[in-house]
This record gives C-alpha cells, sequence and structure tokens, in this order.
C-alpha cells in the first residue's frame, strides 16, 4: 500500500485519506492502486458501513500526479490505467461515501465527487475541472453527471471553460452538503459517518441503490471518456500542456 494514502477503520467508517503533502495530494498510481483496495476491502466487510475519503490541510487532490502522465503517454494500457480503475471502484462501491474537502479540488478531485453521498467542504476550498486547458477530456463520467446536476450551461462553464468555484458557489449547485471552517471538516464528515453507520444496514444500501439506479450508464460513460483520453494522452496538445506548465513551476536558473 502506498505510504502517501492513509487507511484508518473506526467504529464502522474506514477513511481513505490522501496524504502527500509535499505534491499537493497529486495521485500518483501507487495512490490510485492503494484507494482501490481500500475500496474494495470495505465492499468485502460486512463490519465497515460508511466510508469517508479525506485529504490534508489546504488540499484535498489538486489531481492526478503530471509526471504519471508524461509517462503514461507513451506507455499506457487503456482500461487497466490505475485511475480508470480506481473510477469504476468507486462506482461499484456498496457503502456510502463521505468526503472531507479540505484546500483545492481540483481535476478528480471534483469529478470524483459526483460519486460520493455526502461532501463537507471547508469554506476556503476551490473547484476546478482544468481537463481541456490539458488538451484532455474529463472522467468520472462527469460529462454525464455534471450536465444532469448543474444543468448544460453550468457543466460547460465547469468541465469545457475550466472555471473554478468556491465552497458556497459548490453547495449552491449541489455538489457539496455542508461548508464549514477548515479546521472543522474533519470532524464534521467524521460525525456524518458514524450517523450514516448508525443507520440499519440493510435500509441504507437498499434506498442508496434505489435513488442511484443502475450504474451500467455510468460504466459505459466512463469507458467512453477513457477512450477519448487515451486517444488525447497519444496526441501532441496535452503533452505540449503539461510541460509547458512544467517550465512555469521551474524557477529559472
Amino acid at each position: 500500500m502506498s505510504g502517501d494514502v492513509i487507511i484508518t477503520d473506526e467504529g464502522g467508517v474506514r477513511t481513505i485519506r490522501m496524504n502527500r503533502a509535499g505534491k499537493k495530494n497529486a495521485i500518483n498510481l501507487a495512490m490510485y492502486d492503494a484507494m482501490t483496495g481500500a475500496l474494495e476491502s470495505t465492499n468485502a466487510s460486512d463490519a465497515l458501513r460508511c466510508i469517508i475519503i479525506a485529504g490534508i490541510r489546504g488540499a484535498f487532490t489538486v489531481g492526478n500526479d503530471l509526471a504519471d502522465f508524461l509517462g503514461e503517454m507513451d506507455n499506457t494500457d487503456g482500461p487497466n490505467r490505475p485511475a480508470t480503475r480506481f473510477l469504476h471502484t468507486l462506482v461499484d462501491c456498496r457503502k456510502p461515501i463521505v468526503a472531507a474537502v479540505n484546500g483545492l479540488a481540483i481535476g478528480i478531485g471534483t469529478t470524483m465527487l459526483l460519486h460520493c453521498d455526502f461532501v463537507v467542504a471547508a469554506g476556503d476550498a476551490r473547484f476546478a475541472t482544468p481537463f481541456v486547458g490539458l488538451g484532455l477530456v474529463p472522467e468520472a463520467a462527469s460529462s454525464l453527471l455534471a450536465p444532469l446536476h448543474f444543468g448544460q450551461r453550468r457543466a460547460f462553464e465547469m468541465l469545457v471553460m475550466g472555471h473554478s468555484f468556491t465552497a458556497a458557489e459548490a453547495r449552491a449547485l449541489g455538489l457539496v452538503n455542508l461548508v464549514v471552517p477548515s479546521g472543522e471538516v474533519d470532524a464534521e464528515a467524521a460525525k456524518a459517518a458514524r450517523a450514516i453507520a448508525d443507520l440499519p444496514e440493510a435500509a441504507v444500501r437498499l434506498t442508496r441503490e434505489l435513488m442511484r439506479g443502475p450504474v451500467d450508464g455510468l460504466h459505459a460513460r466512463m469507458d467512453q471518456e477513457n477512450a477519448i483520453f487515451i486517444e488525447r494522452l497519444r496526441s501532441g496538445e496535452p503533452r505540449a500542456a503539461i510541460e509547458a506548465f512544467f517550465r512555469r513551476k521551474t524557477p529559472p536558473s
């Protein structure tokens, strides 16, 4: 298991915490594998009733590790990409998911929230999906879910134009349930998760299944997004955009 992902279990609640502070929780391949395994083993456990996905103070996650992306451009294996496996496992998770969002939630840091059941965000959290600006397309079935949840125009602003939005705006959109001070995010997420875990398990599971409906369409859209995503990775646009990003981040010698 990656040392950048910390898994803890307490009182029927599993917390999956991204903990790569030096990189603002940029998710690398090992982190995806660790989080996928944590979700799968939660599904298999009768003792675990709810999941919290959390980050650290200042960063839920800034999205995919762009250095990994550069490697994937030349050596990618399509549907077996760790990010793809994580997203499909997220959709198939049978336990309710609470997200604790502090600081930056970029790219998949925003789109994974579409698959969470309750989201607590810090007042200073910022959300953005800058896929198109990197020459890519969105993932996590967000091209399907965002227009359904937020309407076509807001989804276009989010997914195509890549505009960022605040925690208050995210709450108004319905992406976030609760906005609290940064220091209270983990406690409020834990409080919500414990309340869910204390409810009758079968009733929670069945009601959640009824609310979500069939997930085949989500998997199909993820596969479609992923196929186009892979094509884009192999094109020249993402490489140029990512290399330009690294040049901006590297101070002149």
